[in-house]
């Protein structure tokens, strides 16, 4: 099948209310914007473009600032002297011109936000390394130019954004805000009411128009060529309306992750997708599609699970949870963090925790520091939608209280990622254990503004530099053990995965690489508690060598015990691969 014959395949599921003489055109126009020739064929084979050695970090642009440098160039600067033998990947968060939502209330798709730089750092970032960026697909600014053309009635923009009547049934549509969904705005041709997933500040963009499509496909050509090649589709699973519907993963909105997907491989056939879709975790998972859609899904169930875990030192939930996740199949991964800009999502263990679990865990994280936010049901109930707190205050105690742990049980979480099935994603922030950020709360008014904290260069550099510092600490410790996951091929983001069943205190998975030569047996101490664990438990192979990657200690007989100290992780192998130098 030729890519012409493809993209019209997908947009006639998309576009059933047009012509077939439209769609063609609609493709080709698809087609030329993308910059292929019409009859360019598909390669249907499914590929793998990462390995053990991928690491991304999270980031916004301007985490770390320099009164001498523009955010940008501080960026590279401190990835280059502190993550560059850690990481393979940065996803910059949204570095556009914006209004609100610190950067997802895009203005314009097309420049870089001259307060943080421009397309030439975009560049040099990306020469480095593998350069991830948003495509905030769902909305923009109310304040952008095509929603001043769609109050003056005018092109490009006048039938740009999603419109209802209060009148309409609203009562089934799914979202993660309380405020109301519609906005009344006065324009040209009269009163118009506005859909609003997010805020009234972020208008929800109409892709049944055609017109919508082309404009991002054309923004994401330009991505292509300023050498972005992951592609982070946020809040893609509200893309598409139909009214009487919960308006949440419509098969309209997984038909054009596939068309996107199809241009955009065609383009530049190391790209990838990575779909962010803060959901239940079976509705996660089916934006893998048929391995036709996301390369990559976010594992938005992993952060609250992992965290419950530690917090309460019993790992029934996040054993359940592993063993129901399938494997990824060739060709697609799971994204792993535990930590990222926003809060850690609580509708991702719905299902996977009990009402009154969750409810104890946002209590516990209360005293830690944290907030929370809420969403509406149907119904008008209020229920908790995501906690607001640092990972590494979160962190910071059990359901007992606080504790002298707070950095081993850090070390752990991390560990505990860095070994699972998938690409590891590691906050920036949580890179050098930073705390709650409540200055920035005070002055935002938001409570996810706890976990955006912004460096000076300076300061951070000298933080970094003290041995005493619980910065330095976790920075070292963090790398240590990365260092040591990059060269391992049984963490390969596809290699077998089993989850293993050692009691409520102590987490462990098997992890198997893809040529079978090596093993992993990940096993972490979760509680305060020293935990003894028989080598007859985990069923070592008694002819082979079995040693802890990350003490270098060998282990005895199928008789002997270990003992793991609170929080302690180890990695039994069978094989010997050493750090590079």
């Amino acid at each position: 099948m030729n890519i012409t014959q493809r993209i019209t395949q997908h947009l006639r599921k998309v576009y059933t209310d047009h012509t077939k003489t439209e769609v063609d055109q609609l493709a080709c126009e698809l087609i030329n914007i993308i910059g292929v020739t019409q009859n360019a064929t598909c390669d249907s084979n499914p590929k793998s473009h990462w390995n053990q050695e991928d690491v991304v970090v999270i980031t916004y642009a301007d985490s770390i600032l320099d009164k001498n440098k523009k955010p940008l160039k501080a960026l590279k600067q401190f990835l280059d002297k502190y993550l560059h033998q850690s990481i393979s990947a940065v996803h910059i968060l949204p570095f556009f011109p914006f209004t609100s939502d610190d950067g997802f209330s895009v203005l314009n798709y097309s420049s870089v936000n001259e307060s943080l730089g421009n397309w030439d750092d975009i560049e040099a970032i990306a020469k480095d390394y593998s350069l991830m960026s948003d495509l905030v697909i769902n909305h923009c600014s109310a304040r952008s130019q095509w929603f001043e053309n769609f109050i003056k009635d005018q092109a490009p923009g006048k039938d740009f954004f999603v419109t209802a009547q209060p009148t309409d049934d609203l009562s089934t549509v799914v979202r993660p805000r309380t405020n109301p969904l519609l906005r009344k705005v006065q324009t040209s041709s009269g009163i118009k009411y506005v859909w609003c997933t997010f805020s009234h500040d972020q208008v929800d963009l109409n892709f049944a128009n055609p017109e919508v499509l082309k404009q991002f496909v054309i923004i994401i050509k330009q991505y292509l060529d300023h050498g972005i090649r992951l592609f982070r589709f946020d809040a893609i699973a509200f893309l598409w309306k139909n009214l009487g519907t919960t308006c949440l993963n419509l098969p309209q909105t997984h038909e054009i992750v596939r068309l996107l997907r199809a241009l955009i491989e065609l383009k530049q056939p190391d790209a990838m997708i990575i779909t962010e879709t803060n959901v239940p975790n079976r509705e996660n998972l089916s934006y893998f599609g048929n391995g036709n859609e996301a390369h990559c899904v976010y594992n938005f169930s992993l952060p609250p699970l992992l965290l419950n875990t530690l917090v309460t030192g019993n790992c029934h939930a996040l054993k359940q949870w592993m063993m129901s996740m399938p494997p990824a199949r060739l060709g697609t991964a799971y994204f792993n963090f535990i930590a990222s800009h926003d809060g850690i999502g609580l509708r991702p263990a719905e299902g996977l925790l009990e009402d009154n679990d969750i409810n104890t865990l946002v209590e516990v994280m209360k005293t830690f520091g944290g907030h929370t936010s809420w969403r509406t049901l149907e119904n008008g109930e209020k229920k908790h939608y995501e906690i607001n707190i640092s990972l590494f205050d979160a962190l910071q105690g059990t359901t007992a209280g606080l504790d002298e742990w707070q950095i081993e049980r850090f070390i752990c979480a991390h560990t505990i990622m860095l070994a699972l099935e998938g690409i590891p994603a590691i906050y920036l922030h949580s890179f050098v254990g930073t705390k709650n950020d409540y200055l920035r709360v005070k002055n935002s008014g938001h409570n996810r503004a706890i976990n955006r904290h912004q460096w000076q260069y300076k300061h951070l550099s000298a933080e970094l530099a003290n041995p005493q510092s619980s910065h330095a600490m976790v920075h070292l410790l963090l790398q240590a053990i990365i260092r040591q996951r990059r060269i391992q091929p049984a963490f390969h983001p596809n290699a077998t995965q089993f989850t293993l069943h050692l009691g409520d205190s102590i987490f462990g998975f098997w992890r198997q690489s893809m040529d079978r030569e090596q093993s992993i047996f990940c096993i972490s101490n979760i509680t305060t508690e020293e935990q003894s664990l028989l080598l007859s438990d985990i069923n070592l192979i008694d002819n082979e060598n079995w040693f802890d990657i990350l003490t270098r200690e060998t282990c005895g007989d199928q008789n002997s015990s270990l003992q793991l100290q609170p929080y302690q992780t180890l990695w039994i192998t069978n094989k010997n691969y050493e750090t590079p130098v």
